[in-house]
């Protein structure tokens, strides 16, 4: 479990896998690299995979503000490419791959993107749906401006945790809570597109396979975000995973892997 300067930024991560295909994932915010092991041990058979914690998350050094946090953590992400590879991202580590899929695209050999939340695109197609996300999250918004971490990090995960507050183990609470600010440092990567990732373009020179993969349990902005991006992206395919939501690489870790496996 190595860590390191990357891109500047003090960055932990963890390897795994045997596989003949190198592979760089990244994970949700909130979590850690270490919360894609069951994903990763379905995989390693093909790929040699490599996965780090986002600034601020698990022994990654603490985010400082000095820069956009999206566009910081594509950039330790391009770290990681010594050639294209397979990229594989989560939520916002979704975003964070698509980012640096549209700066470097020649560092693809296959994309797949798992619940990413780029409302930036959902704003974009479907302004009504768009504004119900907004409306759902109020609770959230309300304890953030409040102050009250406890009540912003339980409110966040009602709409994108698959587990009840009450029901999440008490360091996994705690280890949110601390992080929960950390969600409004990415609101201009994800909500204003700060990295100029709808820019005309962009998206239609991402030309490798594209993998969308979604919970039949998750909010529905996120069926709004992948519209917009398979009517952009060249190659693209979609696979739901039954009685999944947005954890679903973390609840569905074999179903997920047949996904990956099958866009390869």
């Amino acid at each position: 479990m190595p860590t390191g300067a990357r891109a500047g930024f003090p960055v932990h991560w963890v390897t795994g896998g045997q596989g003949d295909d190198p592979a760089l994932l990244i994970h949700c915010a909130l979590a850690h690299a270490g919360s894609l092991g069951p994903l990763m041990a379905r995989l390693g058979d093909r790929l040699s995979m490599t996965a780090f914690d986002l600034p601020g998350h698990g022994r990654s050094g603490d985010w400082d503000g000095r820069g956009d946090m999206l566009g910081v953590t594509a950039r330790i992400a391009e770290s990681f490419c010594d050639g294209p590879v397979d990229l594989i991202g989560h939520s916002f580590g979704g975003v964070a791959a698509l980012c640096l899929a549209v700066e470097r695209p020649d560092l693809l050999r296959s994309l797949t993107l798992i619940e990413p939340v780029f409302f930036a695109a959902a704003r974009a197609a479907s302004p009504p749906v768009f504004q119900a996300y907004l409306e759902s999250m109020a609770p959230y918004a309300e304890a953030v401006a409040s102050g009250d971490r406890i009540a912003a990090a339980q409110a966040f995960n009602a709409i994108w945790g698959d587990v009840s507050w009450d029901r999440l183990p008490e360091a996994q609470r705690t280890y949110a809570t601390e992080r929960i600010h950390l969600i409004e440092e990415s609101v201009p990567g994800l909500i204003e597109d700060s990295q100029a990732i709808l820019a005309p373009g962009r998206l239609e020179a991402i030309d490798v396979p594209v993998t969308l993969i979604c919970g039949d349990r998750s909010p529905p902005i996120i069926d709004v975000v992948l519209e917009a991006l398979e009517t952009r992206l060249p190659q693209t395919r979609r696979v739901v995973i039954e009685g999944a939501g947005h954890m679903a690489p973390i609840t569905h870790p074999r179903e997920v892997a047949a996904a990956i496996r099958d866009g390869l």
